[in-house]
């Protein structure tokens, strides 16, 4: 992060290698926090750790959006850096006491799938740039095309690998469990609704001459509901099981995000339905968090934990990764078009029709997303609740 606050103007280079370290630090905390609570916690205190958890890495996420933003338009971007810093410090005297909790001694040596590892990245990478790239590069132009040959090609090598190799990078074992696979599959559509902010927020700043920090102030219920709902959805998986507070959880969601679409309206109606869009948002993500992650931790043995909660945090990060770079690719591309057809749609200015089409079709994008996961909940998590497995 002292990379990123230190970035010289005029030049990528620290900024993109302090996030770099950023990715490798959050991939090694991340999986082990919720391994970490498998090994340790069963049954209602298991489900009380990982509401608190939840409250860390959601409730986190939201309030940090909102504190970024206050900052970035006040004192400036760089103190986001300086000020995370001060947080990595207190973190790491948190952690200093946590239990080891390695798995059984063993005589079997593990590998390392360093083929395995380089695959995924070069198809991750490629498909990044495809999607944030695509429309100005042309979707149909060489670099484009061979974009799109290096992923399929990179990721059918990598399933390969995968299923050949004893100690692969990502267990396709785990799938086998309905009950994982519905959580993790779930987890990576939920999280691909991420661009919902990024969308909003640049519509009313581009189409509504609003600044950042006002922007801001529209999500402002979005953390709140998030922590509010986090207990619940504890409340609601001890009483009913996983799969109804995470299908509750996405419709209510659904909802919020349903809101920020009315973009057709005047911009002072926008800002009191989009207020409470996000809320409904925030409510339904908090809804959605705990049970999840639950259902995600019974329907796995401990010693499968480490490799499990990875592939499920990795999916809350690719999700979130996609979601912005595809929301955000619909919405700039949308709105550099001329967009006549529905004119008489929109109140108001018409010198933004273009803005505010591009935003709908994008945050419909996200809506998709959790309709998506839905589905994928409604097809392998079990009705009622969950066995522990040891």
């Amino acid at each position: 992060m002292k990379l990123i606050a230190i970035s010289p103007k005029e030049t990528a280079a620290f900024l993109i290698a302090g996030r770099i370290f950023q990715g490798l630090s959050t991939a090694c905390i991340l999986p082990n926090a919720l391994a970490v609570i498998k090994a340790y916690y069963e049954g209602a205190s298991r489900q009380r750790a990982i509401s608190i958890y939840s409250i860390g890495s959601w409730g986190g996420a939201a309030l940090s959006s909102l504190f970024g933003g206050i900052v970035a338009s006040t004192i400036g971007w760089r103190y986001i850096y300086w000020f995370s810093i001060v947080v990595a410090i207190g973190s790491f005297f948190l952690i200093s006491g946590v239990p080891e909790s390695k798995n059984p001694p063993s005589d079997k040596k593990r590998g390392f799938d360093l083929a395995g590892i380089i695959t995924f990245m070069i198809g991750m990478l490629s498909v990044n740039i495809l999607i944030s790239q695509g429309g100005r590069l042309g979707w149909s132009s060489p670099m484009s095309l061979g974009l799109a040959a290096i992923v399929v090609i990179s990721f059918l090598i990598f399933f390969k690998i995968e299923k050949s190799t004893k100690d692969s990078f990502i267990n396709f074992n785990l799938f086998s469990n309905s009950t994982y696979k519905g959580a993790a599959l779930s987890n990576f559509m939920v999280n691909g609704a991420a661009g919902t902010l990024v969308v909003a927020l640049s519509l009313v700043q581009l189409g509504a001459d609003m600044t950042a920090l006002q922007a801001g102030f529209l999500t402002i219920g979005y953390p709140i509901a998030i922590l509010i709902a986090i207990k619940a959805g504890e409340k609601l998986l001890q009483r009913y099981g996983a799969r109804k507070p995470m299908v509750l959880g996405c419709v209510v969601a659904s909802v919020g995000i349903l809101m920020t679409t009315f973009t057709f309206i005047m911009t002072s109606q926008y800002i009191i339905v989009s207020t409470i869009g996000f809320a409904f948002f925030g409510f339904g993500l908090g809804l959605y968090a705990t049970p999840s992650a639950d259902a995600a931790l019974t329907s796995i043995p401990v010693e499968e934990a480490g490799s499990a909660s990875g592939i499920y945090r990795m999916a809350s990060a690719l999700g979130s990764a996609f979601g912005i770079s595809i929301s955000a690719a619909i919405f700039t591309g949308l709105s550099m078009k001329q967009i006549t057809f529905v004119e008489g749609f929109f109140m108001g200015r018409t010198d933004n029709i273009s803005i505010r089409y591009a935003a709908i079709i994008a945050l419909l994008f996200n809506l998709f997303m959790v309709m998506s996961a839905i589905i994928s909940i409604l097809l392998t998590v079990p009705v009622g609740k969950s066995e522990t497995k040891a």
